[in-house]
């Protein structure tokens, strides 16, 4: 079908440059005062059959190529507009899932970090309380230890201080009497008055 509409249109050219010589052969023989053609009633019938056949051959060449072409075109255009709108609902639905995968791992994300969180806080209270603990019990024995310094000195002290009593007591007596008392009775006075306190 396709390979006639040359041959169609070919004829018709041929057609319609016969009818133009024939016209023009008409004109000079009528000369100056002949009217234009195509108003001229005696050429109505062959116009009105040019314009039938006209009509035809762009009739058929409209329906035979050029609308098919452009159906052809428009369903291409279809798919096309819609194979793309299928894309595009296609990656919307990807987007939207790793949208909620992205919230469902910072949600998790979330959730993990407050529990290291809470885990970090029980281990520095733990790690504090060790620390506190073993702080006490360093105080306890560096408190027992002086404790036991200062109740050494002390007896150290009292042991001077029995001896220096001693001495001393000699001293205020012989000063006070004239007459040095012997050094186990000074000692014994000394210790009755620290027995009493």
């Amino acid at each position: 079908m396709r390979q006639g509409w040359p041959l169609a249109v070919a004829s018709f050219a041929t057609l319609a440059a016969g009818a133009a010589l024939a016209a023009e052969q008409k004109h000079g023989e009528s000369g100056e005062g002949a009217s234009f053609p195509p108003f001229d009633p005696s050429h109505f019938a062959s116009n009105l059959f040019w314009l039938a056949v006209t009509f035809a051959v762009l009739y058929w060449l409209m329906s035979k190529i050029a609308l098919p072409r452009i159906g052809e075109i428009m369903e291409e255009r279809a798919g096309t507009i819609g194979r793309d709108l299928d894309q595009a609902a296609e990656m919307q639905a990807k987007a939207e899932e790793m949208a909620q995968a992205y919230e469902k791992a910072l949600a998790e994300a979330r959730k993990n970090a407050q529990g290291i969180a809470q885990t970090a806080r029980e281990t520095g209270a733990k790690a504090s309380e060790a620390q506190r603990h073993a702080t006490e019990a360093e105080l306890a024995a560096k408190l027992a230890q002086s404790e036991a310094t200062i109740a050494k000195t002390k007896t150290e002290a009292m042991s001077n201080v029995r001896g220096l009593g001693s001495d001393v007591a000699v001293a205020i007596v012989t000063k006070l009497t004239g007459q040095a008392p012997s050094a186990a009775e000074a000692t014994e006075a000394v210790d009755q008055a620290l027995a009493r306190g």
